[in-house]
């Protein structure tokens, strides 16, 4: 059975890519364009992993982290950004400290991707 991963991400063509490169490697994704919907989401489709961005309208990525660990404590999280007005490391060390299994800063590669997924896999 595929592993379930959301991903959420406000930027459409990074959302796009990362989706098409997951399922490309056989896993089973579902996107969400904010924390809102991935919210509306997790009530339907139970991840084994969330992969969101910080920096994001409506409900951000640390919103959605809080959200997840109080709800869905096994669903393991990676976070990425790009920065916003602030570097990227500032909010991923935010991501870091509420206890996210890893961290990646935009642009995502492919095997820090994969990589990050491996170690939420291992854990």
């Amino acid at each position: 059975m595929a592993v379930k991963i959301l991903l959420v991400d406000d930027e459409i063509l990074t959302r796009k890519t990362l989706e098409a490169f997951l399922v490309r490697k056989g896993f089973d994704v579902i996107s969400a364009e904010d924390g809102h919907h991935a919210t509306r989401l997790l009530k339907k489709y139970t991840p084994q992993i969330v992969i969101t961005d910080i920096i994001m309208p409506e409900k951000n990525g640390i919103e959605l982290i809080l959200d997840i660990q109080k709800k869905y404590p096994s669903i393991k999280i990676i976070a990425i950004s790009g920065g916003g007005k602030i570097n990227a490391s500032t909010h991923l060390n935010i991501a870091k400290d509420l206890g996210v299994h890893a961290i990646i800063s935009k642009p995502v590669t492919d095997k820090d991707l994969l990589s990050a997924i491996e170690e939420c896999l291992n854990n």
